[in-house]
């Protein structure tokens, strides 16, 4: 099966060490037969049609789905033309946002701030912990979107839409030195110095990372009329 990558951010050059986004995800999703092709759409690169792949994953970013670049529309377009389709697509942080946005629902600047690092997610009432890195998220989801996870910062931290779309606000792909190298790179001045303190205190917490690889991993094989 092959995954179709669709690159909206750039890892940190002080990063890059430890990856650039697509490398995270192959390594997330390894031993599930996946081939993996990127494109980086926030460079203006898009696949040919949505039927170039048999499903697509859409990253994470600095920016802001709500920001006036120019390839936010036709990924938007590409998206829609996805669910039209009944391709599978993955959409993670920005991502989720992204997907959020093209199908009617809000996403904002929240007014309490970020959620960084180790956090804690209900889904169904089975406990998830994975990292985060963001302050936008999605406050109205879509009508066409079930929640299946959340918590109380966070109200629509996943979202399914039937078989077409699974997405999460959170960063499974994100390993822990990757948010402590996050904090102080990119941290500084722009996260409250209290909460980042309270994320480098929990970077030793385990995280349920395999889990969500499981279940994303499982979405995209699952038959499909």
């Amino acid at each position: 099966m092959k995954i179709g990558i669709l690159q909206t951010g750039l890892a940190p050059d002080a990063l890059r060490d430890q990856g650039d986004y697509p490398d995270m995800f192959a390594r997330l999703l390894d031993g599930n037969g996946f081939a993996f092709e990127t494109f980086r759409v926030v460079e203006g690169v898009f696949p040919a049609s949505v039927q170039a792949c048999d499903g697509w994953l859409i990253t994470g970013s600095r920016h802001g789905v709500y920001e006036d670049h120019p390839w936010i529309a036709p990924l938007e377009d590409f998206i829609r033309a996805a669910f039209a389709a009944r391709v599978p697509v993955v959409g993670i942080c920005f991502g989720h946002q992204i997907v959020a946005q093209a199908m009617g629902g809000k996403v904002e600047k929240y007014a309490k701030g970020w959620a960084v690092g180790a956090t804690d997610y209900d889904f169904g009432g089975r406990a998830m912990r994975m990292n985060a890195w963001h302050q936008d998220q999605v406050t109205v989801a879509p009508p066409s979107a079930t929640v299946i996870g959340a918590n109380d910062f966070c109200q629509n931290a996943a979202l399914l839409y039937d078989d077409r779309a699974l997405t999460v606000q959170a960063h499974p792909e994100f390993r822990s030195e990757f948010v402590d190298g996050l904090m102080k790179t990119r941290g500084k001045g722009l996260v409250p110095d209290a909460l980042m303190a309270k994320a480098s205190d929990r970077l030793a917490l385990p995280l349920d990372t395999q889990t969500m690889a499981d279940q994303i991993a499982a979405f995209f094989k699952q038959e499909r009329d």
